[in-house]
């Protein structure tokens, strides 16, 4: 039998469930967000983006086609803990190799289930995003200590420390500026013909540029986009050079900012596969999946440096920018969704084109 967990919010709910996954022994501390994706929990586990979090699923059932490592988008899981209402403990699919049980002990994951997922996400859509605890004795949480964690040093504990080569002798070299990049960006970019070169965020712009890259990519990551201010000095001098670049979900908030941009902290974030984006130019409306708690603030762009090109339509925020100070264009959605949506993989066509009228 599972021994009983509980989660405590720094609002004061308590929720109780039972324990699956890693072994809770102490406490276990995080931000705690939900997700709404229906499939692509393997991809979710696996992204980095989720570093210092506690992440919710709002589906009912997760689990049911087990553990696939193809389709993981990092080597690690970065997640602090997992909630689900329900886990599958008899995964049906060709390509299983795995219960989601044993994935989260093997990768050292604690998980909590039988809780209402449901009234959870309302009291988190309502109140906003909020820290909270995993813990075997609810009244032994140290509340000062669970109201003033935060996430810091995001970039720098989730990004690579060497660089790294994929594809080499390709056709199109693009730099790769790792911010806690997806495994499926970089699969991407290689079938398209691009020899990736995977650099760490702290890596100075000049070293970058001696590689004299076609293209350069700024990756997806955790945290506060504003608190990089080492990233975004070595950013100012990437778009000075006239090299294309291509920004996604964190790098296109660290290009707004390497612009003189503002961002801001979202109530909630948005955070699954089913989230609308509109096309400000040609007029369509995207399915896109989506990971970030914080958002470039429209009011802060500068029309005579970019213009938005995609807005959200639940909330309006800013989805995608266009430079004209330089070759760059960022989008805050994920194109790369190897979860699905696929409906703007296109983008990495246009990176492309960019890099051939260089």
């Amino acid at each position: 039998m599972s021994d009983t967990l509980y989660l405590v919010l720094e609002n004061g709910m308590v929720f109780q469930g039972k324990a699956f996954g890693a072994e809770v022994r102490e406490d276990v501390l995080g931000e705690v967000v939900f997700t709404t994706g229906m499939t692509g929990y393997l991809e979710t586990l696996t992204d980095k983006s989720y570093y210092g979090q506690i992440i919710t699923q709002t589906f009912p059932l997760i689990g049911n086609y087990g553990v696939i490592p193809a389709d993981f988008e990092a080597s690690v899981s970065s997640a602090k803990a997992y909630i689900v209402k329900e886990w599958c403990q008899e995964p049906s699919n060709f390509r299983s190799e795995g219960t989601l049980d044993t994935f989260l002990k093997d990768y050292g994951v604690p998980g909590l289930y039988g809780i209402d997922t449901r009234e959870l996400t309302k009291t988190i859509r309502e109140s906003g995003v909020m820290n909270g605890v995993i813990t075997k004795n609810p009244d032994s949480v140290d509340k000062d200590k669970l109201t003033s964690y935060r996430i810091t040093d995001a970039i720098a504990s989730v990004s690579v420390k060497e660089s790294f080569v994929e594809n080499p002798d390709a056709n199109y070299k693009v730099a790769l500026m790792d911010y806690g990049y997806k495994a499926n960006i970089i699969r991407k970019l290689v079938d398209r013909d691009c020899e990736v070169t995977v650099f760490p965020h702290d890596t100075p712009a000049e070293r970058v540029l001696a590689m004299k890259p076609d293209g350069i990519m700024l990756t997806n990551g955790p945290g506060d986009p504003s608190e990089n201010q080492l990233v975004i000095d070595n950013l100012k001098a990437l778009v000075q050079s006239g090299v294309p670049i291509f920004g996604i979900c964190l790098g296109h908030q660290i290009l707004a900012l390497a612009n003189g941009f503002k961002t801001e902290k979202l109530k909630y974030g948005h955070r699954g596969a089913n989230q609308p984006a509109k096309d400000l130019v040609g007029g369509k409306t995207y399915i896109t999946s989506q990971n970030h708690g914080y958002a470039v603030v429209s009011e802060s762009i500068d029309p005579q440096i970019a213009f938005e090109s995609y807005k959200n339509v639940n909330d309006g925020t800013c989805e995608g920018l266009t430079y004209k100070n330089a070759p760059a264009f960022s989008v805050q959605f994920h194109p790369e969704a190897c979860g699905g949506p696929l409906d703007t993989t296109f983008l990495f066509d246009r990176f492309i084109k960019e890099m051939e009228v260089k």
